[in-house]
């Protein structure tokens, strides 16, 4: 059994089975007939259902934001952004069913069309640190493309994605065509990514998972996306609106408690606008409120378990110097908001993705040294670039390695534009206009017109 526990106060909310290698093989077998069905239906019989199945979710959002705040520890409005973001991607994915276009090639001597064809049952693994939107990224695409989905969430957060389930359900999706099973990854993940029958394996998690999961697929030459680990830059130039760059960085890396793998951690400002960001950014950083996670005035909650409080505490000692806000005592995996300064290039906390509300901040003198900076690490997931020169915007959007950068903003997903990373970011990409077509195959025709 697996127990979820309340990370604002440690107490044990709901306890679920845990899945074994046989439950995966079991539900494997039940997709495959439920994907087989699914996919001879008309596209518009298949949007219709993918629009009720958002329908029954925007019916019940209150319901799935609690959810999310009782397992996850998330702020109410981020909880109810999340429920919102679930229904708006089955409607975004519904609405590509009845395009999901393949194509006529001119050739000589007959007709030569593409078709596109589902994968058949894709597998999803999901994280713990945005469970239904992520959980969403994958799924509602999949469904619409044609195929069956396994989902499995994180051992931490399966209430919300078991509930989805039962709104799928509700909603009159076939039986057995969008399945959870809740379980450990050494198990029920690695039962699904090692299975036969999964077509495809999306994984979101660390770059060290990510790497052995990818590794596995590979045996079978199975399709994966791995959206993994980050340590984002915020590139600020001196000819940038300081204020507003400064009122936006405190929660471009405390967003869900810092628990964001776009999350920027890495603050870059040139040195001579350097000490007036810091004048702005301190009282900000310590104004931050922090506390249960139900209440709306709440900005930053606790991190999910004992486990990640212990790691983000093994990266920040007390002798670091910096900027600290307050959090809560007593029970709850409380931890304050922190920027660090005057820190190594290369320290740890400098270079290696913390999961947590801590960010290290850096001078740079030009440009140049600006996007050395930003590229000095192996990830490449987000970024933003703060300037009012419209061509260092550009030069720099070109220069940082990273696969979705802001300008003048902390913006990074929108489920209709596509998303994914660079270098140990990840493989692939998710959202945007081509989600659908990353859950199919692509199989060419050619019918003589020759006697």
């Amino acid at each position: 059994m697996l127990q979820v526990l309340n990370p604002a106060t440690e107490e044990p909310v709901a306890t679920v089975p845990a899945a074994t290698p046989a439950d995966v093989d079991a539900a494997v077998a039940r997709a495959a007939a439920a994907q087989r069905g699914w996919a001879a239906a008309a596209p518009a019989d298949r949007a219709r259902l993918l629009r009720r199945f958002a329908a029954v979710v925007d019916d019940h959002a209150e319901e799935l934001a609690r959810l999310e705040v009782l397992e996850a520890g998330h702020t109410i409005g981020n909880a109810r952004w999340e429920a919102g973001n679930v229904r708006d991607l089955l409607d975004f994915a519904a609405g590509g069913v009845e395009r999901l276009n393949g194509r006529q090639i001119p050739v000589a001597g007959g007709l030569d069309i593409t078709l596109l064809e589902p994968l058949g049952v894709v597998g999803v693994i999901a994280p713990w640190n945005f469970p239904m939107p992520i959980a969403a990224w994958a799924t509602a695409p999949a469904l619409a493309a044609g195929n069956a989905v396994i989902l499995k969430p994180a051992e931490t957060t399966p209430l919300t994605a078991l509930r989805l389930a039962e709104l799928a359900l509700e909603a009159g999706l076939p039986e057995d065509l969008f399945q959870v099973l809740p379980g450990t990854g050494p198990v029920a993940g690695n039962a699904l990514v090692e299975h036969p029958g999964i077509a495809k394996i999306v994984f979101t998690g660390s770059t060290r998972v990510g790497k052995s999961i990818m590794a596995k697929c590979a045996d079978q030459v199975k399709r994966v996306t791995l959206e993994l680990g980050g340590k984002s830059p915020n590139i600020v130039f001196a000819d940038a609106d300081i204020e507003a760059a400064a009122a936006a960085a405190p929660m471009s890396f405390l967003d869900n408690s810092g628990q964001d793998c776009c999350a920027r951690t890495r603050i870059l400002v040139q040195r001579s606008a350097y000490d007036r960001f810091m004048e702005l950014l301190t009282p900000a950083i310590e104004e931050i409120v922090v506390g249960d996670p139900a209440d709306e005035r709440t900005q930053m909650g606790p991190l999910i378990s004992r486990a990640q409080l212990d790691r983000v505490r093994s990266y920040v000692t007390d002798d670091l110097p910096g900027i600290r806000g307050k959090a809560p005592e007593g029970p709850g995996f409380w931890f304050p908001p922190t920027v660090l300064t005057d820190v190594p290039e290369g320290a740890p906390c400098a270079v290696e993705e913390i999961f947590g509300p801590v960010a290290v901040v850096f001078p740079f003198d030009d440009e140049a040294d600006a996007i050395r900076l930003a590229n000095a690490t192996e990830y490449g997931l987000s970024g933003s670039i703060w300037t009012r020169d419209v061509g260092r915007a550009l030069r720099a959007s070109r220069a940082v390695k990273a696969g979705n950068l802001s300008v003048n903003s902390h913006s990074s997903v929108r489920y209709w534009t596509p998303f994914g990373g660079y270098q140990q970011s990840g493989l692939g990409r998710e959202l945007g206009p081509d989600a659908l077509t990353a859950f199919t195959e692509t199989k060419n025709v050619f019918i003589s017109t020759e006697a």
